[in-house]
Formats: C-alpha cells, sequence, structure tokens
C-alpha cells in the first residue's frame, strides 16, 4: 500500500507532466501553423517548436515508465526507456542549438568567424536538426545494447548460481554503456555552458558600452540582451540539475527509496517544464495566441517585452 507521501508526489508529478505537455503541444500547435498556412517559419520557431515536440514526448515516456516501475512491469521499462533515451537525446542537443542560436544572433562579437556564423547559422538550422536526429538515433543502438545487459544482469543477480554471469558483464556495463551516456549527454550540455556564458559575455560588454557613450536606458539591443539572458540564465540551474540528476541516476551514485523516486522525478523534470513556461511567455506569437484564447489584454510591461522580443525575433528571421 503506497504512503500518503508517495501519493502526494504521485500526484504532484503527474499534474508537472500534464501541464508541461499542454505547454508544449501549445507551442507546436501556434508555430507549427504557419507549416500548415505553407509559410516559412523564423529559424529560431524551428528550434523552439522542434524543441517543444521532443519535450511533450519527453514527459509522456517519463510518465509512463514511472507508472510501469510502480505497478511492477520491469521489461516494460526497459522497453519504453529505448524511445525515452532517444527523445532525450534529442531534448539536449535541441536546447544546445537554441542556446547557441540565440547567442550568435544576439550577442555583439566582432569577430570575422563569429560574424560568418551570425550569417550562416539561419540557413543551418535543417542540417543542425538533421544532425541531432542521427546522433539521437546512433544512440538507440547502444541504448538498446545497454538495456538488454541491464536485463541480463537482473535476471543472472536474481537466479541462484549465476552470480558469475552477472561479474562478468557488470564491467562491460560500467565501462562501456555508462561512460557513452555520459560522453552523449555532456557534449550538448557544454555546448550549452559556453553559449550562455558567452551571451552574459557580451551582455557585460554591451553595459560597458552603454556606461561610456550615455544612451537611451530603453537601448533595444540591450533590451533583447536582457530578454534572452533572464531565460537561459534561469534554465542554466534547472538544466544543469536535470543533466546532473540523469547522471546520478545512470551511474546509481545513489539508491532511491521507492517513494522518494516520485519526488526526485518531480525536482528533476521541473526546470524544462518552467523552461517551456519561458518560451511561452517569452515569445510574441506566444503570448499573442494566449491573449486570443484567454481574451485578456497585455498589461504596459509584458507589452513593452513584447516589443522588445520582437526586435528579437526580426534578428532571428532567416
Amino acid at each position: 500500500m503506497p504512503s500518503s507521501l508517495m501519493l502526494i508526489f504521485m500526484a504532484t508529478f503527474s499534474l508537472e507532466t500534464l501541464i508541461a505537455m499542454l505547454q508544449n503541444g501549445f507551442i507546436v500547435a501556434v508555430l507549427g501553423r504557419e507549416w500548415v498556412q505553407g509559410r516559412t517559419p523564423p529559424s529560431g520557431d524551428v528550434i523552439v517548436a522542434c524543441l517543444a515536440a521532443s519535450r511533450f514526448c519527453l514527459h509522456g515516456l517519463a510518465l509512463l515508465n514511472s507508472f510501469l516501475g510502480f505497478f511492477k512491469f520491469s521489461s516494460k521499462i526497459y522497453y519504453f526507456s529505448i524511445p525515452w533515451d532517444f527523445i532525450n537525446t534529442l531534448n539536449f542537443w535541441l536546447t544546445a542549438w537554441l542556446a547557441v542560436f540565440y547567442c550568435v544572433k544576439i550577442s555583439t562579437f566582432s569577430h570575422p568567424t563569429f560574424l560568418w556564423l551570425k550569417w550562416r547559422i539561419s540557413r543551418s538550422v535543417p542540417r543542425l536538426l538533421l544532425g541531432s536526429l542521427i546522433i539521437s538515433g546512433v544512440t538507440v543502438i547502444s541504448s538498446a545494447t545497454g538495456n538488454s545487459i541491464a536485463v541480463l544482469r537482473s535476471t543472472s543477480q536474481s537466479s541462484p548460481g549465476n552470480h558469475t554471469l552477472a561479474d562478468r558483464i557488470s564491467p562491460f556495463f560500467w565501462h562501456f554503456f555508462l561512460s557513452q551516456e555520459l560522453l552523449v549527454l555532456l557534449l550538448p550540455f557544454l555546448l550549452f555552458l559556453v553559449s550562455t556564458l558567452l551571451l552574459m559575455f557580451s551582455l557585460h560588454q554591451h553595459l560597458q558600452q552603454m556606461r561610456a557613450h550615455r544612451p537611451s536606458p530603453h537601448d533595444p539591443s540591450t533590451q533583447v540582451h536582457i530578454t534572452a539572458l533572464k531565460s537561459l540564465s534561469f534554465f542554466f540551474v534547472f538544466y544543469t540539475s536535470y543533466f546532473l540528476s540523469l547522471i546520478i541516476v545512470s551511474m546509481q551514485i545513489t539508491a532511491l527509496q521507492h517513494q522518494w523516486h516520485w519526488a526526485w522525478e518531480v525536482v528533476t523534470y521541473a526546470g524544462i517544464c518552467l523552461h517551456s513556461s519561458i518560451l511561452v511567455l517569452s515569445s510574441p506569437k506566444l503570448r499573442k495566441a494566449l491573449k486570443t484564447i484567454f481574451g485578456k489584454p497585455l498589461t504596459k510591461d509584458a507589452s513593452s517585452q513584447v516589443i522588445s522580443i520582437n526586435n528579437q525575433y526580426q534578428w532571428t528571421s532567416p
């Protein structure tokens, strides 16, 4: 019989997943409408729509795996963890490309390489998305192998007389599968980290120039920097916690009790759920769609934020 604490965490995680899926479904529906109408959406919107679609699937699979584990369907968990690994890897790469896109388009570095990237990044978005799909697809092979090894370890350890087989499999499992999984997640995380730090440095440079030339405090370029930086800085903390929590679970550094599994899931997926909320509130198209749905006018502060982000999206258009 589950405890009341476990039920609270189960309900919280289920509600969190439902909210996240509604948010990401809303993003896909609004931004994908341009594709349906035959128009070419801005490159930034393409990345956001693909990221929202991957997160919709990620939250759904996470909830499914958690309930399969709760009802003791262990074999089904290994089966559904393969598409989860694919979607999770794709989510990491799409998040990294979104950070790179913001960094290249919004920052004010004058290095020739950076200027070349600023000119090429919009045209390279389809290739980046295709490359992310290919990398995620390759990881499925390793994921299927790793999950098969995990099933074999679990079976051999539970059967008397088969501990020798488990002892032989364990070194291969730890040295190959977990190392590969760590590497696959670490590369896009470092890309996200570098892009965020470069954008912070660009903002600092721009503010120093403002102090020297004393322009208007409502400088559009500064407003764009601040808007993007708030989003990335806020998400950076939760994205880092999400990355570290996955590493901890994968390496089995700590053994969570059954009831604390749901609390761990709530904390793990809270960051990307909140980041989806930020994406909705920081996009003029999505805010306009929300205004249409709820029929509430934007406040003065919200309207000024939309204007500043509109300038940003004009830069991110192909």
